[in-house]
C-alpha cells in the first residue's frame, strides 16, 4: 500500500487521489436535504454528506467588494485572506504569477487540471487560470448575459489569446448542464488512464436569475414554503447596503407572499443543480475512479433571501458568510459531521495535505486533516467576518458580534448563535450582557490587526478599512 496524506490506496501504477471539485454560486448552508431541510430535495449532495466529512460551520471571511463571489474565488484559489489579496479595486481581483493557485500546485506534480464553469477572479494572459489548468471547457467569461439559460459560453484557449475563443451555442439548454456535459465528457476521457486528475466545477447557480427548468420550479409551490425564521419585512436599520443590486430584486418592504415564491424558485434551482451533480458524480463511477478520487462540494458564499430582510449577500449574517462544506474520498469517514470553526479556504492546503502535496509557503489557511481524522481535533477558536466599509463581525464557539459603520453611525448586534442560530435576539443592549460585549469587541480588534485590516497593500482595501475604524474608534450611539 502506498499512503497520501491520511489516505491508503493500492499500489498501482499512479495511485496519487484525484480531486473533484464541485463549486456552487450563492448555495446557503441550510438547503441540503439531509443536513435538515427536509422541504429540499438534493439526493446527490445527500449522497455526498453520507459518504464523507461534513464541516458544519464552514464561513466565507466576507468581502471588499459588492460581488462577494470574486473575493471568496480569489482567496479560494490564492491562499490569501480577505485583506491580503491582490485587489486592484472593487471589481478587480488578482492573482499575481507571484502566488501559486490552489490548481497549480496539483498542475505543478503532474495532474492534468481541467475547469469548467464561472471563471472568477477572470482570466487572461498571464492570469491564474491559464497557470492552473491544463483544460478547460464551457467556460464563463464575465461580462456576459446573466440569464441562466442564455450565459454566452466559450471553448478555452490554452495560450491566452482570448481572440481565439469560440463561443459554445447554448440556446434551449441551461449553463449549469452545459458545465456538467463538460466535466462528464472529460471523465470519460479518463477512463483507464493512470495519471491523476484535478477537476473543477464552478456552478453558475442558484444564482439569480431563478430560472431553472420547469419540471424543477414545478416541484415547489410558493405557498407550500416556510419562510425562514429569522424573515422581516425590512431591515431594522440601515446596513449600508440597501442600494446595491441584490437589494434591488424585490419589491419593498419584502412581503410573504413574495418571498416564499422566490424562496421556491430558488429551491428549484439548487435541486436543478443538485441533478448535475449527480450526473458528474456518475460519470466518476464510469470512468472507473470513483474509489480513488477526493470529491468536494462547497459554494463561494450564502444569500439572505428574505432573512433579516434582507435579499442579497451583502452582510455578515450567518445565510450569507456560512456556506455548505463536506469532503469525501478513500479513506475518509463516512457519513461524519464535524463543528469545529473554519474557513471555505482552508480546503487549499486541505487538499494539497491529503494528496501527500507541499501547501506553499505563503498560504494563510490552515489544514483541516487533523479535524477530518480526528471528530474532536482542535481547529479555529474564532472567525472574523468584513464586508466593504461598513462591517465587521466576529464568533467564538458560541457567541457573534456585528458591528456596523454606516454613514457615520455606529449600531452593534450580539447574538448567542447557542441558543439563537437564526440571529433573531439581540442581545447587545442587555446589561447582563456587558462583559461579553466587551469581550467580543477585544476580540474583533485583535482579529482586524492579525488579519491585516488596515494595512492591506491594496489602495481600495485601505480605505475601506478607514473609512470603518474611523466611525468605530467614535463614540457609539
Amino acid at each position: 500500500m502506498i499512503a497520501w496524506g491520511c489516505l491508503s490506496l493500492p499500489a498501482e501504477a499512479d495511485s496519487r487521489p484525484n480531486v473533484l471539485f464541485l463549486f456552487t454560486d450563492d448555495q446557503r448552508h441550510d438547503t441540503i436535504h439531509r443536513l435538515g431541510n427536509e422541504r429540499i430535495r438534493t439526493p446527490n449532495i445527500d449522497r455526498l454528506v453520507d459518504s464523507g466529512v461534513t464541516f458544519t460551520n464552514a464561513y466565507i471571511m466576507g468581502a471588499t467588494s459588492m460581488a462577494v463571489c470574486t473575493p471568496s474565488r480569489a482567496a479560494l484559489f490564492s491562499g490569501k485572506t480577505l485583506w491580503n489579496l491582490e485587489c486592484q479595486g472593487p471589481y478587480d481581483f488578482r492573482i499575481s504569477e507571484r502566488t501559486v493557485t490552489m490548481a497549480e500546485v496539483f498542475r505543478r506534480a503532474g495532474y492534468t487540471t481541467f475547469a469548467t464553469g464561472k471563471n472568477d477572479p477572470g482570466f487572461g494572459k498571464g492570469d491564474h487560470f491559464l497557470r492552473s489548468f491544463s483544460e478547460g471547457a464551457n467556460l464563463y467569461y464575465r461580462g456576459g448575459h446573466r440569464g441562466q439559460d442564455r450565459t454566452p459560453l466559450f471553448s478555452y484557449p490554452m495560450d491566452g489569446d482570448l481572440s481565439k475563443r469560440e463561443k459554445v451555442e447554448v440556446t434551449g439548454a441551461f449553463n449549469a448542464d452545459r458545465f456538467a456535459e463538460a466535466c462528464v465528457e472529460f471523465l470519460a476521457k479518463r477512463k483507464g488512464v493512470d495519471a491523476p486528475f484535478f477537476a473543477y466545477v464552478s456552478f453558475m447557480t442558484p444564482h439569480d436569475p431563478l430560472n431553472a427548468p420547469q419540471q424543477y420550479l414545478d416541484l415547489y409551490q410558493g405557498e407550500d414554503v416556510k419562510l425562514p425564521e429569522n424573515f422581516q419585512p425590512e431591515h431594522p436599520f440601515d446596513a449600508g447596503v440597501h442600494h446595491i443590486r441584490d437589494e434591488k430584486l424585490m419589491s419593498r418592504p419584502l412581503g410573504k407572499d413574495e418571498t416564499r415564491e422566490q424562496l421556491a424558485k430558488y429551491y428549484g434551482l439548487v435541486t436543478h443543480t443538485d441533478a448535475q451533480i449527480g450526473r458528474i458524480l456518475e460519470a466518476l463511477e464510469a470512468s472507473g475512479h470513483a474509489g480513488n478520487t477526493i470529491v468536494v462540494f462547497s459554494s463561494d458564499n450564502g444569500l439572505a433571501l428574505g432573512s433579516h430582510g434582507l435579499t442579497g449577500k451583502q452582510n455578515v449574517y450567518e445565510h450569507s458568510v456560512r456556506v455548505p462544506l463536506v469532503v469525501s474520498g478513500p479513506g475518509l469517514p463516512k457519513g461524519e459531521q464535524r463543528g469545529q470553526l473554519c474557513y471555505l479556504y482552508d480546503i487549499y492546503p486541505t487538499l494539497c495535505d491529503l494528496a501527500g502535496l507541499e501547501t506553499p509557503d505563503e498560504v494563510e489557511f490552515q489544514t483541516l486533516r487533523s479535524v477530518i481524522e480526528n471528530k474532536d481535533g482542535r481547529h479555529r477558536k474564532s472567525l472574523s467576518f468584513a464586508f466593504m466599509s461598513w462591517h465587521r463581525a466576529v464568533r467564538d464557539d458560541r457567541f457573534k458580534l456585528i458591528e456596523y459603520c454606516v454613514d457615520g453611525r455606529r449600531r452593534s448586534q450580539l447574538f448567542d448563535l447557542r441558543e439563537d442560530p437564526e440571529e433573531t435576539k439581540d442581545l447587545a443592549g442587555d446589561e447582563a450582557m456587558a462583559d461579553v460585549l466587551e469581550r467580543m469587541r477585544r476580540l474583533l480588534e485583535r482579529q482586524a490587526e492579525a488579519l491585516n485590516d488596515g494595512g492591506s497593500e491594496s489602495e481600495h482595501a485601505k480605505q475601506l478599512s478607514e473609512a470603518f475604524w474611523t466611525t468605530y474608534r467614535a463614540k457609539a450611539e
